[in-house]
Order: structure tokens, then C-alpha cells, then sequence
């Protein structure tokens, strides 16, 4: 049986401009899998997330495209091949957002 493991980052947490997320350790992993739901966004805002990865957990380069959430609801997408430390970078373009956010590791 593969283990796995799935951390939970953000849980109503209101954003009213840019974040990342804490660093999670994830060396062990084979693959990841990011989780955001937006609760609230005020019509016309959008939210730019991107997944980050780093050797240290302190220096940070992009790891594939960019997702744009504009309305409520679920987005999720897939890392595979990242290294040992992984973080969202958020770009918050208009009013303040409500979020959950979960990092779901898989062996």
C-alpha cells in the first residue's frame, strides 16, 4: 500500500492581497496534488496561483502554469518530479478572497 498524507494549509482564511503559503517538506513524495476552494471572491477579482518549488524550503522558482480562480468553487492540479519543499504563490488582483487550500502527498 502506497502512503499518503494530506496537509491542510488554509481553512477560511480571508487574503485581501499577494501570499504564499508556509513551506510543506515533501521529499518523500512521489506526487503531489494542490487543492484550492474558493469560498468568496467579489465579482470581477481573480486569484493567479502558482505552485512553487525549492531545494531548502528558503529559495522558490515556479513549477508549471499558472491557474486562475475568478469564481467560487474547486480547482485542483498535479505535481510530479519537484523536489524536496513546496509552497503555492498567490497574486490577488482585486477585492479580498476566502479560501480553503490542501497539499495532498501521495508515495
Amino acid at each position: 500500500m502506497r502512503r499518503s498524507f494530506t496537509a491542510v494549509l488554509e481553512r477560511n482564511a480571508v487574503f485581501k492581497s499577494d501570499f504564499a503559503t508556509e513551506p510543506y517538506e515533501s521529499a518523500w513524495a512521489s506526487e503531489a496534488r494542490w487543492f484550492v476552494r474558493v469560498l468568496e471572491i467579489v465579482p470581477g477579482a481573480a486569484l493567479h496561483i502558482t505552485a512553487q518549488v525549492s531545494p531548502d524550503g528558503l529559495f522558490w522558482c515556479d513549477a508549471g502554469q499558472t491557474l486562475v480562480l475568478k469564481a467560487p468553487g474547486m480547482s485542483s492540479f498535479a505535481l510530479r518530479d519537484f523536489g524536496h519543499w513546496l509552497r503555492l504563490n498567490a497574486t490577488l488582483k482585486g477585492a479580498p478572497v476566502k479560501l480553503h487550500i490542501y497539499l495532498a502527498l501521495k508515495e
